[in-house]
């Protein structure tokens, strides 16, 4: 993958402002107050920032916003960005201040000059996730990613110790925007297989079950969606135990669809190309396990992927074909390009079985229905317990990855019901999404707590967002690394001090 920009940080008083080549970054409070450098820079640029700051224009700039001053006279940069923000912000917008500076430099080395800014370790969170760029298949020489970014601050060692978790979600959140990025001739099952297993050198326990042993296991759900591909289907298992020994794990579930043509319910030619993307929670899931071993989480969690293509040919499953599960339920495959579920509720069944988790989510780019009830702002959130599913929709909303709740119940899981089988893999046109959560709640043992995220809407978008490009998003990794910290990482409480004698 692609290596995460490289972020360092230096004292204030370290930095000659007069010798910065390159480009370089100043805040300003919306009132036009400048700092110490901010007014070092005014007078180097001959009163050019103080111009600009007591111009009528700047009361119509908005708090997070940057703006770009280019050649300043009096400096060695090519730019001088002003980023406009007030010395007291919300975590959420020193992150968006941060992704808009990331985003107005390009791919080019920055020099943040951020004194003493509160929250800099969510501003450099939001300078790493804007600062990608997936062009590894562009034959003209083009960097991977932004160039190096420099954080003056007047405390820089404290800086850098806060800003470390935020970045290794970073450093997760690009493997998951590579994964979906790459192209399905690239990432076949066996490449995905094989990244996830380059994971081991950061900790994680990774097993990669062939298809043999997903034969013995019972997994036919799950194989007789890959059957008509000459990619093998496999399920990768990670395991990340930082948490105390015998504590149960969260479970991960992703699916992985590496490239979905619809089956013999072939999909329309146009937007297939964009199928690529069909094993976004399977990237997910990669991305945050990535995340949780690098910023090495008190938790144990497990990250479990069905990895499968699906494609027609003389040997794919056909509609009206019946199906029995690893759980030993019975599914008619009434449309073969609803194979999402079909591949998770083995996986889920299997992550039930061998680990007896805490809790277990999923997450799959599942239904075009989302989209059209939620766009492109939210992920569906469908569950069973009240209590994990806001815990979830906390860190989500503290993330600022948009979440919003479904509803499940008995007469959508009706919808389901099949004239010779124990189910349908599908409901219908009305609430597909919600019946395709029904599907998937048939596969979740009485009493385990579950939350199942359709991704549909959220894991690639045509147009830039505030924290990406356009293109994969990454969306998810930072709300299940806070879900990991909020609720199942082991707290040491400090030991009490001793009284005086």
């Amino acid at each position: 993958m692609p290596a995460l920009s490289s972020i360092r940080f230096i004292a204030t008083d370290s930095l000659s402002l007069d010798e910065v080549t390159g480009q370089l970054a100043v805040c300003v409070t919306p009132e036009g107050v400048l700092g110490q450098s901010g007014r070092t820079l005014n007078r180097l640029t001959k009163g050019a920032l103080k111009r600009f700051v007591e111009d009528d224009s700047f009361a119509k700039v908005k708090s997070g916003q940057v703006i770009t001053l280019a050649w300043p006279t009096g400096l060695l940069v090519e730019a001088l960005h002003v980023v406009v923000l007030p010395r007291r912000v919300s975590p959420i917008e020193a992150r968006k201040a941060g992704a808009a500076l990331a985003a107005a430099v390009g791919q080019k080395p920055v020099t943040m000059v951020a004194e003493n800014m509160s929250k800099v370790a969510e501003f450099a969170l939001g300078l790493a996730l804007r600062s990608y760029a997936f062009d590894t298949h562009k034959t003209a020489e083009t960097a991977d990613a932004q160039g190096e970014i420099t954080i003056a601050h007047n405390k820089p060692e404290e800086a850098e110790a806060d800003a470390t978790a935020g970045l290794a979600v970073a450093e997760g959140v690009h493997m998951t925007r590579d994964l979906v990025n790459e192209p399905a001739n690239i990432l076949t099952t066996t490449e995905f297989a094989d990244r996830l297993d380059e994971m081991k050198a950061l900790g994680l326990e990774v097993e990669v079950l062939e298809e043999a042993a997903l034969e013995e296991l019972g997994m036919r759900t799950l194989l007789c969606v890959g059957q008509g591909s000459a990619s093998p289907s496999k399920v990768v298992v990670m395991q990340w135990k930082g948490g105390e020994e015998g504590v149960a794990p969260l479970a991960l579930v992703g699916k992985g669809v590496v490239f979905d043509t619809g089956g013999i319910s072939l999909k329309p030619a146009g937007g297939m190309e964009d199928m690529t993307m069909d094993m976004g929670g399977a990237g997910v899931v990669a991305g945050t396990m990535r995340a949780l071993a690098t910023r090495k989480a008190k938790a144990n969690v497990v990250g479990l992927v069905g990895l499968v293509e699906n494609m027609p040919s003389s040997t794919a499953t056909r509609p009206g074909d019946v199906v029995k599960s690893m759980k030993g339920d019975t599914v008619e495959v009434i449309n073969t390009d609803a194979e999402g579920r079909l591949v998770l509720c083995d996986v889920l069944w299997y992550a039930q079985e061998r680990f007896e988790p805490a809790g277990v989510i999923d997450l799959a780019t599942l239904t075009g229905a989302i989209i059209i009830g939620l766009g492109h702002e939210n992920a569906g959130v469908f569950s069973n317990d009240d209590a994990f599913c806001n815990a979830f929709l906390k860190a989500a909303n503290a993330e600022d990855e948009g979440a919003w709740r479904m509803p499940l119940g008995q007469a959508y899981d009706d919808q389901l019901k099949s004239r010779i089988a124990d189910m349908k893999n599908v409901g219908g046109r009305p609430a597909g999404s919600i019946t395709a959560a029904q599907f998937l709640q048939r596969f979740i043992k009485d009493g385990m707590p579950w939350i199942h995220l359709d991704i549909a809407g959220v894991a690639s978008v045509k147009s830039a967002t505030s924290y990406a490009p356009k293109g994969a998003t990454g969306w998810g990794v930072a709300a299940l690394s806070r879900l990991v910290q909020d609720k199942y990482e082991t707290v040491v409480e400090a030991a009490p001090k001793a009284e005086a004698e």
